[in-house]
């Protein structure tokens, strides 16, 4: 079976400070096309992250498919607003959104990765990266991915 293509975008290449340690930390809007699904799921990872080669900053699921992820998602596990949705615990042992903040004269690139799911998942707030993989499995209908950089 061949999944739809699902394109994904920021409103930039390299994050403003809004999104980042440096700012207010929002989470970004992410725009969706293409999408043919019943739920979004996102995770965010940051391979260059130097404790480890996948590390996930943000996990959130049970998103209402539709063409926008607004920014500006609280750090709450269960959320219903701007959007409805449920997050996890991310691998800084956080609920919500945690953007980026590489050391000094370092550039990290942080990888949204948008899944477009055939359900809503049975999923509990704070759940792990490894759970909610486990429960997309034989629910994910497309993916897509952008990513953006920040360097301080």
């Amino acid at each position: 079976m061949c999944m739809e293509p699902l394109v994904v975008r920021l409103d930039f290449l390299e994050f403003p400070p809004t999104h980042t340690c440096d700012g207010p930390n929002i989470s970004p809007r992410i725009r969706l096309s293409g999408l043919n699904a019943v739920s979004v799921a996102v995770m965010a990872v940051n391979p260059f992250q130097p404790s480890c080669c996948s590390f996930c900053p943000w996990l959130i699921w049970n998103i209402p498919a539709g063409a926008e992820i607004p920014a500006g998602i609280p750090a709450e596990g269960i959320v219903s607003a701007p959007v409805t949705a449920i997050q996890g615990r991310n691998d800084f042992g956080r609920i919500g959104y945690s953007g980026p903040c590489p050391p000094a004269g370092t550039t990290h690139r942080y990888t949204f990765k948008v899944y477009g799911l055939d359900a809503m998942l049975s999923l509990p707030a704070g759940a792990t990266k490894a759970e909610l993989i486990a429960s997309m499995r034989s629910h994910v209908l497309q993916y897509g991915e952008t990513a953006a950089l920040y360097s301080r």
